[in-house]
């Protein structure tokens, strides 16, 4: 395409904003709310999935050894769970940091309580090694594998907690791909209504630039251009909306109510923003592409 072809298709995309003035702005209205609630479900979302991942490392599995298991049998079985991809964090308990981990739970003065058994460690067979697991909905399955182990006595996991947790993760993301399906069709069918208004106003011109030779790309560029136009307009503005937004959201969340630091760790907006932007207006530009080209193919026939 020569610069003076792509100089015209950019004049004619802008004149179309203009004469449809209305519809455009109606357009980009559609494309800023949807991509406003996208770009919103998206920090919910990012925020979300930090947390659960923080409750997934609190849900372990406990693997505890037959008695009288040699070191090297231990370091084995160390080695097998390992291997395995489910595994996210594998750590050793040894009997001694295991009882004292009781006595800090279970007495007002732990050091006296160890004190008072004078070196005998009462759990002297409870060794173990904790595991979290990067999906919890592997977690029956994995728990079997473990349990076959040789040298495994016991295993101790949290079935109903690591269901809860996955079925809550399950039931979000497929509640939140739902809702942002629907936006963006919708976002579409009315980009391709103010394509369809600018064809219908230009259909006398298009008919004459066909006579005298110009080519089908040359004839759907400027609408392109509208679409592409609209679309990235309509995606710039509820990124600027919503970064001021959750920045003072949270803000005022961490001043306001401090004990909410102490329990839950939002995810820095430069983090967030650093993926929901090309993410925002890559959506916004292919749905002015997608509504111009369905509805230039739909509607020229060129």
């Amino acid at each position: 395409m020569r610069i003076s072809s792509f100089m015209y298709s950019i004049r004619q995309g802008i004149k179309n904003i203009k004469r449809n003035l209305l519809f455009s702005l109606a357009s980009i209205g559609t494309i800023v709310s949807c991509l406003f609630l996208f770009g919103l479900f998206y920090c919910v979302i990012v925020n979300f999935r930090t947390a659960m991942t923080d409750l997934e490392n609190t849900v372990t599995i406990s693997v505890f050894f037959d008695e009288g298991v040699t070191d090297e049998n231990i370091t084995m079985i160390g080695q097998q769970i390992r291997l395995r991809d489910e595994v996210n964090t594998l750590d050793f308990i040894s009997a001694d940091e295991a009882w004292k981990q009781y006595a800090e739970e279970k007495f007002d003065d732990p050091q006296a309580a160890i004190d008072a058994f004078q070196g005998d460690n009462p759990l002297k067979n409870s060794a173990s090694y904790k595991i979290t697991l990067k999906d919890l909905s592997n977690q029956a399955e994995f728990v079997q594998y473990l349990k076959g182990l040789t040298g495994v006595r016991k295993v101790l996991s949290s079935e109903v907690t690591a269901d809860g947790v996955a079925a809550l993760n399950s039931v979000v993301s497929y509640a939140s791909i739902g809702i942002i399906v629907i936006l963006l069709l919708v976002s579409i069918f009315l980009i391709s209504n103010t394509i369809t208004i600018g064809i219908t106003v230009r259909k006398e011109e298009i008919g004459i630039m066909k006579l005298i030779g110009a080519t089908n790309f040359f004839v759907r560029a400027p609408f392109i251009v509208e679409g592409v136009v609209i679309g990235l307009v309509g995606s710039l503005i509820p990124l600027i909306l919503i970064y001021y937004m959750y920045d003072t959201v949270v803000q005022y969340i961490i001043g306001r109510f401090s004990v909410v630091q102490s329990l839950f760790a939002f995810v820095p907006a430069k983090e967030i923003f650093a993926v929901l932007i090309p993410l925002s207006a890559g959506i916004g530009i292919g749905l002015g592409l997608i509504g111009s080209l369905l509805t230039t193919r739909k509607h020229l026939k060129v």
